[in-house]
């Protein structure tokens, strides 16, 4: 890197995020950093975009900083969108960075991810682009470790991004560890897992402990049932499906470990197309 970058920031917990603020005084100084964040909370809406049947309010922040800022009530994939349509002629921005999430993104989580799904939404559009997320969910989590090695971890990718980068995206996952607690950074691939007991009965209370003990902003949507319908609440508990690995990313993370997983937005799966391929060389007979 050789000169000041254009840089597009977005979230998924809404532009009033301790971690996104955190990350903007982090790319400062790498050059120009401009801000579209949602509005709200947007967790788990992956690729997920704001059609057209809402209105879509937006509002320029000058008071926030450093950088442009602004929010747009849309989901984080469409703030891409937005940001990649209205502050860059060109759409050209030299890489989008989305996060700091706070919450893991490592394993499966990663699937459903909004973090990634804004970040996938610049991969689509041929920008280079990087998700950070820490695994504590508290507003108030301790974030110096991201604060002193994501700038190493940031100028080391843009330096050495292959050439021929279409859909590559970088997830970035840093453990809830002080900055000197840190075991290292690990390149390392994605976890394999799955959630249990995920429709539970519906209960406000709980829910209220729940986000107030992790220390997390999100509004809760109680709206009143019609006749005839019952109220569940989505929650559910992680199963590890690889317990004795220690290569995923989701294990090195509860190891102390900085982990970079790379993951890219083609869902192709090369090695089984070669092995259909290599079956029925001229495909299936009609």
């Amino acid at each position: 890197m050789n000169r000041p970058l254009k840089i597009l920031l977005t979230n998924d917990d809404g532009y009033k995020a301790r971690g996104l603020h955190v990350l903007a005084r982090i790319m400062e100084p790498f050059g120009e950093v401009t801000v579209v964040a949602p509005k709200y909370h947007q967790s788990a809406m992956g690729m997920a975009v704001s059609l057209g049947f809402k209105k879509l309010a937006y509002k320029e922040l000058p008071e926030e900083g450093p950088g442009s800022w602004s929010y747009l009530d849309a989901t984080p994939a469409s703030c891409v969108k937005f940001g990649l349509e209205y502050k860059y002629p060109s759409r050209n921005p030299d890489v989008v960075v989305t996060g700091i999430n706070h919450g893991s993104n490592s394993s499966t989580a990663a699937n459903y991810s909004a973090t990634l799904g804004s970040a996938d939404e610049g991969a689509l559009n041929g920008v280079r682009a990087i998700g950070v997320s820490i695994e504590s969910f508290n507003q108030d989590a301790d974030l110096s470790a991201i604060e002193r090695w994501f700038p190493g971890i940031f100028r080391f990718l843009m330096d050495n991004w292959p050439e021929d980068h279409y859909g590559l995206i970088y997830n970035i996952n840093f453990p809830k560890v002080p900055a000197d607690e840190i075991r290292g950074i690990r390149f390392t691939r994605q976890g394999r897992g799955h959630w249990v007991r995920e429709f539970q009965g519906w209960n406000i209370e709980r829910l209220k402990n729940y986000f107030v003990h992790d220390g997390l902003d999100v509004p809760l949507i109680d709206p009143p049932l019609e006749e005839g319908e019952t109220a569940f609440m989505m929650i559910g508990d992680f199963i590890d499906d690889e317990p004795e690995t220690a290569d995923a990313d989701h294990r090195l993370n509860r190891e102390g470990w900085i982990t970079i997983t790379p993951n890219n937005i083609d869902r192709t799966d090369f090695a089984d197309l070669a092995r259909l391929k290599a079956l029925r060389p001229d495909g299936l007979p009609l």
